[in-house]
């Protein structure tokens, strides 16, 4: 009977709905494109629908948050891409710690993995639906149902999760990915050329400071505030730095030298980019930093701030606060950095760092980054490095020199660049900024891998794509 069970709940969780992959083994350029455009748009659409019967929204003050998440508080996509991201953190570090033992190399161990994070990612909808509701974060009107706002959230996440699967599948890159980008671009745009105030009216006669950042440096001008003038540019030219160094960083890489084992004279370089997880252990870190603020305000308003505390929109006290990065930029040109500020932004940078490279070891185990997948990726595209034999163990042995090392190193990287970046005022979070660089970058590289296939189909058959 337990033999059973474990081949029933097998079978369902391999068999859950899912988006049907593409007939064709290659869709064109313009057909990923529409694809991906179309979801975009419709993440846009949703994101302007309200919730039917919202009362109180405790969630809208977390506005860098729903960026992160690539939500929008008060509106059907509530949860954003929240319960997909936890579900892969939670079954990542299962995995990774041997509690969950899946073989990755299989066919069937990658499709029972795909299927637990899945089945994983419905449960997480359901509970952070519950959980926004119950605990106050998104409250109904009078005379109105909890269980009408939980079905709304939770036909919501559920569209995220199958829009992300169709971008996977039929556009560009990854929907959690586009997602992300989507909402830190918006922000970035309102942040740099908003021309009305926090309140909503336009800022010439108002007497109140504009959004953006362009136009705020003109109205403090007028008012002879030297230090607000400061703290804009400052904003501005971090947010250029930041973009500038991603970018750099991105381009970096190792190239091996392979050779076509039968053609003689022909080979290529097989890239390994220095960040080689790229921007999957910011998200999953960036996204774990969300749910614990968004915890600790729920439980701050059920009277249990067991994570700390906020005045207003600030954490105050506890983990949260910790957790939370100090404008040191700001507070440099205000009134100067003190001691407990460089203590709490070194917290700051060492959580993000060591978060960074945990995810990024466990990604590599779980997603075929490993030197073993990638060995036999190659083996099966006829190739080999020249001077050695042509042997799978030979292969992975050589890889493990690069894979791991790169693992590490630009993990290190990218988590100490996101914690700079945040640290240093940029516009919108300087997490939400790094991860939209490397978004950004990974999809014109697709992009444009594209592109050459569709304008040169020999090489397509060339290299057996």
């Amino acid at each position: 009977m337990p033999g059973n069970a474990v081949s029933l709940l097998k079978s369902i969780l391999t068999n859950l709905p899912e988006v049907v992959k593409p007939t064709q083994k290659r869709l064109s350029f313009r057909e990923k494109l529409k694809w991906t455009g179309s979801v975009l748009m419709l993440f846009f659409v949703l994101g302007m629908i309200p919730l039917f019967g919202l009362g109180q929204n405790e969630l809208q003050r977390f506005g860098l948050l729903s960026i992160i998440l690539g939500a929008k508080f008060g509106s059907i996509i509530s949860l954003g891409i929240g319960p997909i991201v936890t579900a892969s953190i939670i079954i990542q570090l299962l995995t990774g710690s041997g509690l969950v033992k899946l073989d990755m190399t299989s066919k069937d161990g990658r499709k029972l993995f795909q299927g637990i994070q899945k089945a994983g990612s419905l449960a997480f909808i359901l509970f952070e639906a519950c959980i926004y509701v119950f605990m106050g974060g998104l409250s109904p009107m009078p005379g109105i149902s909890p269980w009408v706002l939980i079905a709304q959230l939770c036909a919501g996440g559920l569209l995220i999760l199958f829009m992300d699967e169709v971008v996977s599948k039929y556009g560009f890159g990854s929907g959690i990915s586009l997602f992300i980008a989507a909402g830190v671009s918006e922000g970035i745009i309102l942040r740099l050329f908003s021309p009305f105030t926090s309140s909503g009216v336009f800022f010439m006669g108002s007497g109140e400071a504009p959004v953006g950042a362009v136009w705020a440096i003109f109205h403090f001008l007028s008012i002879g505030a030297a230090k607000d003038v400061l703290t804009n540019l400052a904003a501005i030219t971090a947010t250029g730095l930041v973009f500038a160094i991603a970018v750099y960083t991105q381009a970096m890489r190792v190239e091996l030298p392979m050779s076509f084992g039968r053609v003689r004279g022909h080979g290529i370089r097989w890239p390994l980019s220095f960040v080689y997880t790229s921007n999957i252990p910011v998200i999953l870190v960036a996204a774990l930093l969300a749910n614990i603020q968004l915890w600790a305000r729920l439980l701050q308003n059920k009277g249990m701030p067991i994570l700390g505390t906020f005045v207003g929109n600030t954490p105050a006290s506890g983990i949260v606060a910790w957790l939370q990065p100090p404008d040191l930029l700001r507070k440099l040109i205000e009134r100067g950095v003190t001691l407990l500020d460089l203590g709490h932004s070194a917290v700051y940078i060492i959580f993000m760092i060591v978060g960074a490279v945990i995810f990024s070891i466990f990604w590599v185990q779980t997603s075929g980054m490993d030197a073993r997948s990638q060995a036999q990726q190659m083996m099966s595209s006829g190739l080999q490095i020249p001077g050695f034999r042509r042997d799978p163990r030979v292969l992975e042995h050589l890889l493990n020199r690069y894979i791991w090392p790169l693992t590490v190193m630009g993990a290190i990287t990218v988590g100490f660049l996101a914690a700079t970046a945040d640290l240093s005022g940029a516009l919108s979070s300087g997490t939400g900024i790094l991860l939209t660089v490397m978004i950004i970058y990974r999809l014109y590289e697709e992009i444009a891998q594209q592109h050459m296939m569709d304008m040169y189909p020999v090489m397509r058959r060339f290299i057996g794509g």
